[in-house]
């Protein structure tokens, strides 16, 4: 039986930052499906819906800085759903110890934005699976990791890995503050995103080796996690954290795969017989948001409901 898809009062809902390749395709993706898009973008990303925009009667273009709480409230009003997905400010690009500190900031802006949106019915928040397997006990831990599971925040730091401690503490910000203020949240822990523009600096990386030595590093297809995103938004079943990845690499010619795409210069290594024929044994579970998926329907929301 297909679960029974939530009928938002209002079929407005806002993306945030919809600049980002994530941002902007969940854009187009949900105009398609019947819906009025609040785009909030950082004042220099508009021209690139300006086409769409003068097309599409649903589609309205919102500035809106995630440190300006009133940018924020003006973008989300009217609107029963955001999709929050945070994208690095232009003039700080690069992920080290003092993003968390921004990314914080904007979650915390973010969620308190929603609780003062009378219409606000619920949050689908993008965070990561870097937020999920970092932590001591990693190599010990009896079942998979999943959603249940949380990086260690001091594991993190003493490594630098500065992705996951700015994806963690941004998301265990959102859920503090959504449980305090009774926001309705989900979050989608996506695995690495492919696409043209993935390169060796992804801050996500950092530790690649490890998290393919530990059967977790994982990647997800653009369209897998937009679709990812609409599902759990239109659920009325979904709660909590969603893994999101299609892909585990855990066999040599993969990761040397993954390798070649992000740097020209990977080495073509001679390996042994026995090394390309390893296979790791995968150590993350996706099923939570595999069994949510298998009913859900991609295409136009109007002609069914």
């Amino acid at each position: 039986m297909a679960p029974a898809s939530f009928h938002h009062t209002s079929n407005t809902v806002c993306v945030m930052d919809a600049s980002g390749r994530l941002g902007s395709t969940l854009v187009e993706r949900l105009l398609q499906r019947g819906y009025t898009v609040h785009a909030a973008v950082q004042h220099h990303d508009e021209l690139q819906f300006n086409g769409l925009a003068s097309d599409n009667k649903k589609l309205k273009i919102f500035h809106s800085d995630p440190y300006d709480y009133q940018s924020i409230i003006d973008a989300l009003k009217g609107c029963s759903g955001l999709f929050y997905t945070f994208e690095p400010p232009k003039d700080q690009p690069s992920y080290d110890e003092f993003m968390a500190e921004v990314e914080v900031r904007a979650a915390h802006n973010v969620l308190e934005a929603c609780a003062q949106t009378e219409t606000m019915e619920k949050v689908v928040f993008t965070s990561s699976v870097t937020a999920v397997v970092w932590r001591d006990d990693r190599k010990s831990t009896a079942s998979d990791l999943d959603e249940r599971h949380w990086s260690d925040i001091n594991f993190c730091r003493k490594y630098k890995l500065w992705h996951a401690v700015s994806k963690t503490l941004a998301e265990k910000t959102a859920w503090a503050l959504a449980m305090d203020r009774g926001v309705n949240m989900v979050s989608i822990n996506a695995g690495l995103i492919m696409g043209p523009d993935l390169s060796i600096t992804n801050p996500y990386l950092k530790g690649a080796a490890e998290m393919y030595e530990d059967g977790v590093l994982v990647t997800v297809d653009l369209n897998s996690l937009v679709e990812a995103h609409i599902c759990v938004y239109e659920d009325i079943s979904s709660y909590g954290r969603y893994l999101s990845f299609n892909h585990v690499i855990n066999r040599h010619e993969d990761a040397i795969k993954l390798a070649q795409m992000l740097t020209s210069s990977a080495p073509m290594l001679p390996q042994s017989c026995d090394q390309e024929m390893k296979i790791i044994q995968q150590r993350i579970s996706n099923k939570k948001l595999n069994k949510l998926m298998v009913n859900f329907q991609v295409g136009s929301v109007e002609n069914s409901s």
